[in-house]
């Protein structure tokens, strides 16, 4: 695909860049190299996430037609991809809520733990993972209501916390995450196929790690507790106290045997964005794939570094694109009486604070988008920046500190036509910045 020239359509131009990361995470073109072979008994395919659909259509596709198939995935609403014509489907794809879990992933959920009833050390199962599986396989531990884990759940997502701290409360509060699944597999193998969406591509931290070990402990998952000051149930608290909801730790049988293997990563997305601007003759530079922080912070660090840039050529020489990764928070201000509530996600807010910080900065351009096509829980996937998007959105009477208080990106961007809307991908590998300077 030809890029559109950055200098005549900025924003056409960071979009290319965009899909071209996000054509790299595809499960179609990544899976192939990592399928075991068929085993002696039944293969069944499980698994969680916003690339749950697309993974399993491609095990569909790539697995041997006269070999057994059968398994449950559950993904976000409204995140199946079509189906291939001709494509028979042998695994059952459900849907579910995301990021505060729901009674359909609860269900979901349960089904998958009933199916590794019975299983033998002929059968294989395959489990798909990726972003998003912790809300998605939903399966309170014992004593904790689903209305319970949701409050815990949209308590986590607005303090703050980063998904490393989220995840770690999330797998000792659950009957299926943080190993556990892998335990109910026994004694069949299980192989593992990942799509990474975090900082450090930690398999036991993607969708709180269902089939692999978890080093953290209760203590710690407390401790998290009581750093962003959330409640949990006196019970419940008293469960984690004593130990009794620890899950399986490296080294225990439960694992022996067992494969993990990553089939795409934020890396790897970074560079094929990198790649193509390169193709487009425009030198590119990838910062990191694991920037952590509150996003309106970290895009203030990438305006001053877009300034340095623009003005002195520090560090970089113009012409040039800045890319990164990573997994940002947003903690959600205290909203006041007369305010009306905020919309937006991680890459809108990061998209603020870079605005903010960039002051109208001729020939800056920049586009933050989440790689799964929905920033948050709205339908964008992002924002676009350029040195007007200031000056349009006071011709319009807003002022972006107004935004920024409440946590509106989608009411910033939307009125002046800078949301990025793709659709669901169908694939995740977390956020996605770009920064074009001219």
């Amino acid at each position: 695909m030809t890029a559109p020239h950055p200098a005549t359509d900025p924003r056409a131009f960071l979009e290319h860049l965009y899909r071209a990361a996000v054509q790299r995470a595809l499960p179609l073109h990544n899976t192939a190299a990592y399928l075991p072979k068929p085993p002696k008994g039944r293969t069944i395919v499980i698994g969680a996430g916003k690339a749950g659909g697309s993974m399993a259509q491609a095990v569909e596709a790539l697995w041997p037609a006269d070999a057994p198939l059968e398994g449950l995935v559950v993904t976000r609403y409204h995140h199946i991809p079509p189906r291939p014509e001709g494509l028979p489907q042998r695994i059952e794809i459900v849907e579910a809520a995301h990021p505060v879990p729901d009674a359909a992933g609860l269900q979901a959920a349960q089904r998958i733990l009933q199916m590794m009833q019975g299983l033998t050390k002929d059968d294989l199962v395959l489990c798909l993972i990726s972003g998003g599986g912790s809300a998605l396989l939903t399966l309170p531990a014992e004593g904790l209501s689903l209305e319970d884990k949701q409050g815990i759940n949209k308590a986590l997502l607005n303090s703050g916390a980063n998904i490393g701290e989220m995840n770690c409360v999330r797998k000792h509060l659950s009957r299926i995450k943080g190993g556990r699944l892998a335990a109910a597999c026994a004694p069949a193998a299980v192989v593992t196929l990942t799509i990474s969406d975090v900082p450090g591509d930690d398999p036991s931290v993607i969708a709180s790690g269902p089939t692999v070990p978890d080093a953290s402990s209760c203590a710690d998952a407390l401790a998290i507790l009581k750093r962003y000051n959330i409640d949990v149930p006196p019970a419940l608290r008293t469960q984690l106290e004593s130990g009794a909801l620890e899950t399986p730790k490296p080294g225990d049988p439960a694992f022996n045997g067992h494969a993990v293997h990553m089939i795409a990563t934020p890396q790897q997305s970074l560079e094929a964005a990198a790649a193509a601007a390169r193709a487009a003759g425009i030198a590119a530079y990838i910062l990191s794939d694991e920037i952590e922080g509150e996003s309106r912070e970290v895009g203030k660090v990438h305006a001053a570094m877009a300034r340095a840039v623009a003005l002195r050529g520090q560090p970089f020489s113009k012409p040039c694109v800045i890319l990164s990764g990573g997994e940002t928070t947003v903690t959600v201000r205290p909203r006041q009486p007369d305010d009306a509530k905020g919309r937006g996600g991680r890459a809108g807010e990061f998209c603020l604070g870079l605005a903010l910080a960039l002051q109208g900065q001729q020939g800056v351009y920049a586009l933050a988008a989440d790689t799964d096509g929905i920033d948050g829980v709205e339908d964008n996937a992002g924002a676009f920046v350029a040195h007007d998007t200031l000056a349009r959105a006071l011709e319009k009477g807003m002022k972006i500190d107004r935004f920024l208080d409440r946590n509106d990106a989608y009411g910033y961007f939307e009125p002046i036509g800078d949301l990025v809307v793709t659709g669901p991908t169908h694939t995740n590998v977390n956020d996605f910045r770009a920064l074009l300077i001219l």
